[in-house]
């Protein structure tokens, strides 16, 4: 891995998730010992750690792409070979590689920062020019497996296997933030998990049409699915079923889910994975590569770069030194509109081929089953410190639509409370509530919804429920089994009733196109765990059919 002596400067949520949960440092701590199992991947050897308190072999910073750096490329030394391309499979290691380690994080960066969205008004206003430090060397993933290895890769009967994609907008998070020994706890042994990184920010997601026709779009996309096609050849030596994976995520990793899910009009061949979990899916604008938007952020990227003099942008963006560029791509990101990311997935008509919202009213999917918790609260995306109507903060978070459209969208919120509260409602509802909506509506009658409300409740809470060593606030272990445990009831057997835990308080949990029917996740005010089934709020729904028609406006 390339290192970097720059001290690392977490973005705001990076910070929020610390604050949650803590990074995963007990996996850092697991030592490697002469008995430790060997994995033998072709390319590579890697030696796990056993935690012999839990029983969990972890095999930390595996290789599952080759470096996607710019500057030059391991593989030939031609300078910029690999950056803004599709993964390309990993090097040979020789020797046995120790696999104890976290990885380096992928460049982050932050959300933006300005008060007015300069896709609207085109001035910039920088706030902070502090940016953090990682590596363009970051393309790994961590394996987490109860008990040991198989002596031979299994043919079948391999344990089910989750996936996690890591939230944080596309700019920020990294697989030390997230111990997977607490998923196959949660499952008690009964899977395998997997924590991802991928390309973020412009590394991972810078859109032009120069970036069609000289790399890859969607790059950060690719990373991910190229991990993918990696578990299905190699998860069956660590024991895993390639059948019966799982993918998942909160925030921005539901909204990667999202995308495989539509990926390729819905038939990624041969099939990467059977069903789904989203947790407060994160859906922001998704603009054509080559619409207005992007283009803008490709040619600022550019100009900070000291590339539009250059024939061959694109060539010259990958000659860039590397922390040039992450400088480049953290100041732009601040200057977005407050609480939003640039730097995001794009239609790129071959992977994405269209809007999600299009292909999923086509009922187009991978996957045969979703699963979709939301939690409340989206206080960090909203500058507190402005007083914008609600008219004009729609306009500023979705620049292209029209004035009636606006116009019909703050009517919707004008009642619910303060100006700083209708915008606490369009954000949280037409980025993150209603694509849920949309989705479970596809996958009728196969597909389970909850709410996660313990106070606060903000957007983000409910990782430390499931990621949950150390012990989350409300530390109550009947809670904390039957939220945690309703997720690997899904993945090991796609029915969050199948439980495989005795003491679960969950109820019975219909599917969503029963009754629109939900389960709450919440607390009395006595501290005594409240798992109920609800119906959907009409008004909400109301809402999310006015959202679900603009999306064409909205660029969902």
């Amino acid at each position: 891995m390339v290192s970097s002596t720059k001290p690392i400067i977490p973005s705001v949520l990076s910070l929020l998730l610390l604050a949650i949960h803590g990074v995963a440092s007990s996996v850092g701590a697991l030592a490697g010992n002469a008995s430790a199992p060997i994995v033998n991947l072709g390319y590579a050897q890697y030696q796990g750690a056993l935690d012999y308190t839990t029983n969990i072999t972890s095999f930390l910073a595996l290789r599952y792409a080759a470096p996607p750096l710019g500057e030059f490329s391991l593989l030939d030394s031609v300078e910029g070979e690999l950056r803004f391309q599709a993964p390309q499979p990993p090097l040979n290691e020789t020797g046995v590689q120790q696999a104890t380690t976290n990885p380096d994080m992928c460049y982050q960066t932050n959300y933006g920062n300005a008060s007015m969205s300069p896709f609207s008004l085109y001035g910039y206003n920088k706030r902070d020019t502090t940016i953090p430090s990682a590596s363009e060397d970051c393309l790994f993933l961590n394996v987490f497996v109860p008990g040991s290895l198989p002596a031979e890769p299994l043919a079948s009967g391999g344990l089910p296997v989750v996936l996690w994609i890591h939230g944080g907008g596309y700019e920020a998070g990294y697989a030390a933030q997230y111990d997977g020994a607490d998923l196959v706890m949660n499952s008690h042994n009964g899977v395998i998990a997997i924590v991802i990184q991928y390309r973020l920010g412009a590394f991972g997601f810078l859109s032009s049409d120069e970036v069609k026709a000289g790399g890859a779009l969607n790059a950060g996309l690719l990373d991910q699915n190229y991990a993918l096609q990696w578990v299905q050849k190699y998860i069956a030596t660590f024991g895993g079923d390639p059948a019966q994976v799982t993918i998942w995520g909160e925030s921005a990793g539901a909204g990667s889910v999202y995308q495989h899910i539509v990926a390729n009009q819905g038939n990624t061949q041969p099939p990467l994975f059977r069903a789904a979990m989203t947790s407060s899916t994160f859906m922001p604008s998704q603009y054509y590569y080559n619409d207005r938007i992007p283009t803008m952020l490709y040619n600022e990227v550019v100009s900070y770069a000291g590339c539009s003099s250059s024939t061959d942008t694109l060539a010259c963006l990958r000659t860039v030194n590397a922390t040039t560029l992450e400088t480049v791509n953290y100041n732009l990101a601040e200057n977005a509109f407050y609480g939003t990311y640039i730097f995001v997935p794009v239609v790129d008509g071959t992977f994405i081929v269209e809007r999600p919202s299009v292909t999923l009213a086509k009922g187009l999917t991978n996957g045969v089953g979703s699963f979709s918790p939301n939690s409340r609260g989206w206080n960090s995306f909203v500058n507190l410190n402005e007083s914008l109507s609600v008219t004009e903060y729609v306009s500023n978070l979705f620049p292209d639509m029209t004035p009636l459209q606006v116009q019909e969208a703050a009517y919707m919120y004008n009642n619910t409370g303060t100006a700083l509260e209708q915008a606490f409602g369009v954000y949280g509802d037409s980025i993150i509530v209603c694509p849920t909506y949309f989705l479970l509506q596809t996958f009728a009658g196969r597909s389970y919804k909850g709410l996660f409300a313990i106070p606060p409740g903000y957007h983000g809470n409910d990782i430390a429920y499931y990621f949950n060593n150390p012990a989350p606030p409300y530390n109550n272990t009947q809670f904390i089994g039957a939220f945690s445990e309703s997720f690997m009831s899904f993945v090991m057997s796609l029915n969050v009733n199948a439980k495989f835990d005795p003491t679960n308080i969950t109820p019975y949990w219909d599917e969503y196109y029963i009754g629109e029917t939900e389960v709450l996740f919440n607390e009395t005010e006595a501290g005594v765990p409240l798992v109920v089934p609800f119906h959907s709020d009409p008004a909400l729904l109301e809402r999310c059919a006015f959202w679900h028609s603009v999306t064409e406006m909205t660029a969902q």
